[in-house]
């Protein structure tokens, strides 16, 4: 079959690697000048930064789709496990070092929150639990038709812990608000916030703490590098600056893709791997009735983010590779970025410095750090053309005042990528970068699935569709995109 796919992110990526395997021919367009999508990359003379996800977890979905490709994860990435997962930074001087060494964590937490010891433990074993009955009835699961709905075991579903929120259970489990805070911020991960995401997705601690989480080598992008390298060895062609204006649809089935300039690629098959909403609302305009064109705008964004790359002439012996300040009164900082749709004024703050752990990325006593905030979805509430220049001064302030002291002063490189920037270069719903929000007990079921119903030959893929976002789970919708297509093509 003829293949056009939408888009060079992880997911049409992964879909292309797979599709071209089974001996299809594939040609990826890709509206930018690389691949990757919101996974990339910014080299300067002296300094690297990834500018997407500083983190790779469960390695083992991408090294599923490696094998069926007739490679493996060992052969394509170097990947390296960190002795300490992150440290965290709280606001009366306290660090804790959440090791990857599950005793020397207990150690730690014996020293600030002694009585929260053993519902540390318990807790973990409630996340393994959750994601022994979320993963393969979920996650790994295509959950389109009957077929995939008849071997789900009722009293599974009642026991992954949707009908409470992430907050709610964590404030049941521990005393210390230190603690408290730590399990919260892990909803973050796909862009929720923990007081309305449902406690399922207390599962992520799990994916980090339980299985671990790993650094590539030479940086994250190495993964969207050696997909493509994958595909181009075979055959996928790749046509950059190339923009989909609309998918053509005849008698009901896909016929082709047309790009902006006219030009029309007739296609046996399309897979989008662009914003779920995006496809809908503009590739499909045509084609949809108006109530659904509605449905689609009003899908929930998950959060953007604020992202901050300065290349700095020091070391801060503090820094190691993931970092994490935490801001004083969580709840009113997920509150204006969820609620009230602006920037928090006292952020937590992520850093990433990959030149702990990659020499290279930095010159000799120098460090990249990327900073990443949790912002609000694009609205009429915060004009970032405006605030830009004025919040990127904030949080270099609020992390002098927080120990990188004079950090101003050894700024040699700077650039910012708010969420106007993503939703300019990827067409992210609203700026998001995480796909769709997780804030409602029923988010898990109601992504937009990896076949679309009612046009035959639609497939999506990415992080805005089943079954959420991240590296993983958007290599997961690819491999669930292509196992529908052998079902039903």
């Amino acid at each position: 079959m003829k293949i056009s796919i939408i888009g060079a992110g992880i997911g049409g990526l992964s879909a292309a690697c797979l599709l071209a395997r089974k001996g299809h021919s594939v040609t990826i367009f890709e509206r930018n000048d690389n691949v990757g999508g919101k996974m990339n990359q910014i080299q300067t003379d002296e300094f690297r930064f990834d500018t997407g996800p500083s983190l790779f977890t469960m390695p083992y979905i991408l090294d599923e789709l490696y094998l069926q490709c007739g490679t493996s994860i060992e052969q394509e990435l170097e990947l390296e496990p960190l002795d300490i997962n992150c440290r965290y930074f709280f606001q009366d001087g306290t660090i804790f070092n959440n090791y990857t060494d599950l005793n020397l964590t207990l150690d730690e937490i014996s020293n600030f929150a002694p009585n929260d010891v053993g519902a540390f433990l318990q807790f973990l074993d409630y996340a393994e639990d959750l994601s022994h009955k979320t993963t393969p009835a979920f996650v790994r699961n295509p959950l389109y038709d009957f077929s995939d709905l008849k071997d789900l075991n009722f009293f599974s579903f009642l026991g992954i812990d949707a009908f409470t929120t992430v907050s709610k259970r964590v404030d049941k489990t521990f005393e210390s608000d230190k603690l408290r805070q730590f399990f919260k911020r892990f909803a973050t991960y796909n862009g929720s916030s923990p007081y309305q995401a449902p406690a399922t997705l207390n599962v992520i601690p799990h994916i980090e703490l339980g299985e671990g989480g790993y650094y590539v080598k030479g940086g994250l992008y190495k993964i969207a590098e050696s997909l493509l390298n994958l595909a181009s060895s075979l055959g996928v062609q790749f046509l950059y600056n190339a923009h989909v204006e609309k998918i053509n649809i005849s008698d009901g089935s896909v016929s082709s893709v047309e790009l902006t300039n006219g030009e029309i690629v007739i296609s046996d098959l399309v897979i989008a791997n662009s914003d779920a909403t995006e496809t809908i609302s503009k590739l499909l305009k045509a084609h949809l009735p108006e109530k659904k064109l509605q449905a689609s705008k009003r899908i929930e964004p998950s959060c953007s983010g604020f992202v901050l790359m300065l290349g700095i002439d020091t070391k801060y012996e503090q820094l190691i590779h993931h970092n994490i300040f935490f801001s004083d009164d969580y709840k009113r900082e997920f509150d204006q970025i969820f609620v009230d749709k602006v920037m928090p004024d006292d952020p937590t703050i992520y850093i990433a410095n990959t030149s702990y752990s990659d020499d290279g990325h930095a010159p000799n006593g120098g460090s990249n750090l990327f900073i990443l905030v949790n912002a609000p979805y694009l609205s009429e509430h915060y004009d970032w053309e405006y605030y830009e220049e004025v919040y990127t001064k904030l949080v270099i302030k609020t992390l002098e005042r927080r120990g990188l002291h004079h950090l101003s002063e050894h700024i040699v490189y700077k650039k910012c990528i708010t969420p106007l920037d993503f939703y300019q270069k990827y067409r992210s719903n609203k700026g998001s970068i995480y796909g769709t929000s997780s804030n409602s007990k029923m988010a898990a079921f109601v992504r937009p699935r990896n076949k679309f119903r009612g046009i035959e030959g639609l497939y999506m893929v990415g992080g805005s569709t089943h079954p959420g976002g991240g590296i993983p789970l958007s290599i997961q919708s690819a491999l669930n995109a292509v196992e529908l297509i052998d079902r039903y093509e």
